[in-house]
């Protein structure tokens, strides 16, 4: 790899973004095309530590009890946001490509595109290095097949489907000795991608400008294909700031923008379970490769559609940190080191200490007698801890601790309703994004049904039961309040099969261009109960095959 600052400006493909997407992407295409040039866009300074920067200054976030501050969200540099990534790899689900009714006609893609997808995640389950890309317990070789908990019967609720998780991978610091092997491709690092010019009377888009985040200096980049793959908020920003780019339809696609979804994500309610606390299934287990993997409640397609239901995901967790009344020490411990500023930051993204804290600080006495009452196991487990997710190469991706009542939080992960209000738009200025988001009653009542479902499953096979947290009658203002995410975004330059319902074709390319890409969640029209980053990276596998096939055809 070559890191430039100017001058050769003509290239084959050029890929804006070096997250997950866009390294894959790059990655993927400059391997299987070595005489073909790539060049990397990237906002970001080398060596410089994620931090406030001058592009989240320039969004407005009007809802922040519900949506996270920009960075909170995104990281800029070299691998983008795999830098604070907590290694969660998640499939999509079949339901989530079935346009129910409550969907509203949101859902724009189809199953069949699911099916093709299926074949690039062994590729990509390679880049995310989170072993063999299965995601349901009974094709888990030399795993002992028992349910999640003692006389659990899966039926309408599931407890075999899996998620993985990676080392978790650092694309930048992974990948940047691979990249620097490769020849062909070019970093421009410190740069923003501004400016697209008009396409020509056949869709084809010639020059990108990029301007240095320090100097100011203009670049001019000439390519053949250039690939959208800055993140959500970004994509998003530079495609409404280049409006021109749509002149070859009757008028811009009215979802550019729009149709902005993430997650509903919280707890409302424990399960109790009623057999034997050894074997409830709480934590992680080990694939045959060492790889964490780690199972999770789920509802079946056939009963969510009749239900017209939203895809949800529900998993075993920890209570509250910041109630002392849990009893544990070293809970108690683990909280009170999020709170110091200097510690708690090393440990965990902004985003995932405040899902600890919550903002809290809270019964500081009852806490330090939690930890000297539990000495030294309120010492002991927490440094065990620390030594696997720290200080080993696999790290444990979480922290999830035994509980011998057999009583844990139940943590919900829902679907959002694709809704057009919910959407980013550009201001007046024409620079500053504005993230406009809320939560829908549909949303919120969805999440209260299934916990329902999943109370009435576990009581009739006698394995459990749920004990909520507030009375029925509040559930719905705790959702409302609890729920915060923006971490996943999705919906807002979604997949269609025309230019009238969405703002990319199924190839990814932008409706209105022949040669212009879209590789980011913002794509998803539907958001599902996973987190996109995963499957992401197989559309970004497979775009850079696509690209090579093309340029291989016109050849």
């Amino acid at each position: 790899m070559e890191v430039k600052d100017e001058k050769e400006l003509i290239y084959d493909v050029c890929v804006v973004g070096s997250g997950p997407a866009g390294m894959i992407t790059a990655l993927e295409y400059a391997g299987s095309s070595p005489e073909s040039s790539v060049v990397i866009i990237e906002y970001g300074l080398p060596g410089k530590q994620p931090g406030t920067n001058a592009l989240d200054e320039t969004i407005r976030n009007s809802n922040p009890l519900n949506h996270h501050d920009p960075y909170d969200c995104t990281n800029k540099g070299l691998g983008g946001t795999s830098a604070t990534w907590g290694g969660r790899c998640v499939m999509y689900d079949e339901v989530d490509f079935i346009d129910r009714p409550i969907l509203e006609g949101g859902c724009t893609w189809d199953t069949g595109l699911l099916t093709e997808i299926k074949n690039y995640l062994p590729s990509a389950a390679q880049y995310f290095e989170c072993g063999d890309p299965i995601f349901h317990v009974n094709d888990l070789p030399d795993l002992q097949k028992q349910p999640i908990a003692e006389n659990f019967k899966s039926s309408i609720v599931t407890d075999t489907i899996l998620e993985r998780y990676s080392m978790p991978t650092r694309f930048g610091t992974r990948y940047m000795d691979e990249l620097e092997r490769l020849n062909n491709v070019t970093l421009l690092a410190g740069y923003e991608a501004r400016e697209f010019g008009s396409p020509d009377d056949n869709g084809t888009v010639s020059i990108l400008t990029v301007r240095n985040v320090q100097s100011a200096t203009i670049l001019a980049i000439r390519s053949k294909t250039y690939i959208l793959a800055a993140g959500t908020q970004e994509t998003t920003r530079i495609l409404l700031r280049n409006k021109e780019l749509f002149r070859l339809l009757d008028k811009e696609p009215e979802s550019l923008g729009r149709y902005y979804q993430s997650h509903l994500s919280g707890k409302i309610a424990s399960v109790k379970f009623s057999g034997d606390p050894k074997r409830t299934d709480y934590g992680f287990i080990s694939d045959r490769d060492g790889t964490y993997v780690r199972r999770r409640f789920q509802f079946s397609t056939e009963f969510l559609v009749k239900q017209n239901l939203l895809n949800t995901a529900i998993w075993l967790d920890n209570p509250l940190y910041y109630n002392a009344n849990h009893k544990s020490g070293a809970m108690s411990f683990m909280y009170l080191m999020m709170l110091v500023p200097f510690v708690g930051k090393r440990l965990a993204p902004p985003a995932i200490a405040q899902s600890i804290t919550k903002g809290k600080v809270n019964d500081i006495r009852k806490h330090l007698w939690n930890i000297i009452k539990d000495l030294p196991g309120s010492l002991l487990t927490p440094g065990l801890i620390f030594y696997k997710r720290y200080l080993l190469k696999r790290k444990l991706p979480g922290v999830f601790l035994y509980s011998p009542q057999n009583r844990y939080a139940l943590h919900f992960h829902s679907e959002q309703i694709p809704v057009k209000e919910n959407c980013m738009v550009l201001g007046r200025d024409g620079e500053t994004l504005e993230i406009h988001y809320k939560l829908t009653e549909p949303d919120i009542e969805s999440i209260i049904k299934l916990h329902e479902m999943l109370d009435q499953e576990l009581r009739a096979s006698d394995s459990g039961k749920l004990e909520y947290w507030f009375e029925k009658e509040h559930l719905n203002q705790a959702i409302r309040e609890m729920s915060r995410d923006g971490i996943h975004q999705s919906g807002t330059t979604r997949i269609s099969g025309s230019p009238d319902k969405g703002v990319v074709d199924k190839n990814l390319k932008v409706w209105g261009t022949k040669n212009l890409y879209v590789c980011s969640s913002s794509v998803f029209p539907t958001s599902g109960q996973a987190n996109p980053t995963f499957f992401l990276g197989a559309f970004a596998v497979r775009l850079a095959n696509h690209i090579n096939n093309e340029t291989s055809r016109v050849n």
